[in-house]
């Protein structure tokens, strides 16, 4: 058995039930089921095998759970692309997993163009083009895949690319079975059945809008209201009209519900709770959503824990504000110092997790995976602590990865493209707590002395080479950064410093 057997079970037990909503149009367990075999077959037509790579490139739909289910069959592996990365940045991570195949859709044609001009070495399909570029003919046409006996739980089928403190791109490598067992913590966490109606705003190239509920509903057997983008209003009016039960959303959107015209005649009453995560999140934006009555509980795990690792249920939710709960019934987790040694309730340390949701390790980076993955257990580099009763509570992150609207900025990818300016001497990119976006990336600079540089000049490194979320949000010059008697910079000191030029 493989994932794709959810699929054909599903069809089995309720063909005609809706699986997947998306722009006004159902799709039943049926349909999916016969997408998935045929979509597979023309993967095999294209030279797609067991340990290959397929790419994509495009917004959430369902031909993107479609493919997802189509490699699991075949044992090939899907690499999601965050559609906010530049060129450069996706022709860095398409170079390292170097795919077989990259689907995309007709929106980023122009942008595959441009991989193409930069050396991408593989071959392309648009998902909705025209003539014999349209895939849906490609399917109609093309022999359905049977499942293979060879092809199992055991076999990677993501690869989620998250950049290392180098700056770096990792990729995760993510077997069938963890998503599986990702699916089971879910489950438990959300007392999810197949009477259930999720409802998915988050994009799903990450874990957090692939993992934490929409696979997880797929495996219970119930409905997926699927959007393209997020859009506050939308998400609203879906809410009242289409009326999850349940729904993910991070605290940038619950921020930008909040803020909305809409949010106080909303009605809320169809959802059981909002799941959010991603970052710490403000006990006062939790506050206000339980002020209407809904439950919010908190997700705690990271890409390369699949994520659900550590997780309230909504009996604790109003019990337990500003906690992620407890380790999954399926996993393990556990919070040491330095040394490795367990610490006490009250103390801080490092998050370790353990379980079969965890990551196989990083693709093609023995050093890395060498690193995070030690007796078994997977270093978060997240610290925190519990309380008596044993919940967890994030304080702060041990490396200097910024948390900006559920995006990942990586501090060393942006200093490292500052530093090409031989104007700049020393750079450090620390985050600013933000309203709205959680954290705002702040670079902090250094110009060599009698060098001219100004801020819109900084401004324009950055032009077509970093997604838009990764642009520091303010830029402040300096005499010098400081620095422990190691050369170390000392991060937390400037953390306060560009904190206070915002006040």
């Amino acid at each position: 058995m493989d994932l794709s057997s959810w699929l054909e079970r599903r069809a089995d037990l309720a063909p005609d039930r809706c699986a997947i909503h998306f722009e006004g149009i159902d799709y039943d367990w049926a349909t999916l089921h016969r997408q998935m075999r045929r979509l597979a077959g023309v993967l095999a037509a294209r030279g797609v095998a067991a340990g290959d790579r397929v790419a994509h490139l495009g917004y959430n739909s369902p031909i993107f759970l479609v493919l997802l289910f189509a490699c699991a069959r075949l044992g090939a592996i899907l690499v999601p692309l965050n559609w906010r990365l530049a060129v450069p940045e996706h022709h860095t991570i398409l170079a390292d997993a170097e795919p077989k195949l990259l689907l995309h859709d007709a929106s980023f044609a122009a942008h595959v163009e441009k991989l193409a001009t930069s050396g991408l070495n593989c071959a392309t399909q648009c998902l909705d083009g025209e003539g014999a570029n349209d895939l849906a003919a490609q399917m109609g046409a093309a022999a359905e895949r049977d499942a293979d006996p060879a092809i199992s739980y055991d076999k990677p089928v993501l690869i989620v690319y998250t950049s290392g403190t180098t700056g770096r791109p990792k990729g995760a490598v993510l077997r069938q079975e963890a998503l599986l067992w990702n699916a089971v913590n879910s489950t438990l966490m959300h007392d999810l059945t197949s009477e259930d109606h999720v409802l998915t705003t988050l994009p799903m190239f990450h874990v957090g809008g692939l993992n934490i509920q929409t696979l997880p509903a797929l495996h219970a057997g119930a409905c997926v209201s699927l959007h393209r983008r997020f859009d506050v209003a939308a998400t609203l009016a879906a809410i009242a009209q289409r009326r999850p039960t349940l729904t993910v959303l991070v605290p940038a959107q619950l921020s930008a519900m909040l803020d909305h015209p809409a949010w106080a005649e909303t009605d809320l009453s169809s959802l059981r709770a909002i799941t959010t995560g991603s970052s710490i999140v403000p006990v006062s934006l939790i506050e206000r959503i339980h002020a209407r009555g809904v439950p919010v509980i908190q997700v705690y795990g990271s890409t390369e824990t699949a994520p659900v690792a550590i997780y309230q249920t909504r009996d604790q939710a109003f019990a337990s504000v500003g906690s992620c709960g407890k380790p999954g019934l399926h996993c393990e987790a556990r919070i040491v110092d330095g040394e490795g040694r367990k610490v006490a309730p009250g103390g801080r340390g490092e998050i370790l997790i353990r379980g079969p949701n965890v990551m196989q390790g990083y693709w093609r980076n023995a050093e890395a995976t060498t690193a995070a993955l030690r007796d078994g257990w997977f270093h978060t580099g997240d610290i925190a602590h519990q309380d008596e009763r044993g919940f967890y509570y994030v304080d702060e992150r041990k490396n200097d990865v910024i948390i900006s609207g559920g995006e990942n900025i990586y501090p060393a990818e942006i200093e490292s493209l500052i530093l090409e300016d031989s104007r700049i001497a020393e750079v450090a990119i620390v985050a600013r707590p933000d309203e709205r976006w959680g954290e705002v990336p702040v670079a902090v600079i250094v110009r060599r002395a009698e060098a001219r540089i100004g801020a819109e000049e900084v401004r324009a490194l950055f032009q077509d080479r970093l997604a838009r979320f990764k642009h520091p949000r303010d830029i402040i010059f300096v005499d010098a950064l400081p620095k422990n008697v190691m050369g170390k910079v000392l991060r937390h000191e400037l953390r306060r410093m560009v904190a206070a030029s915002a006040s």
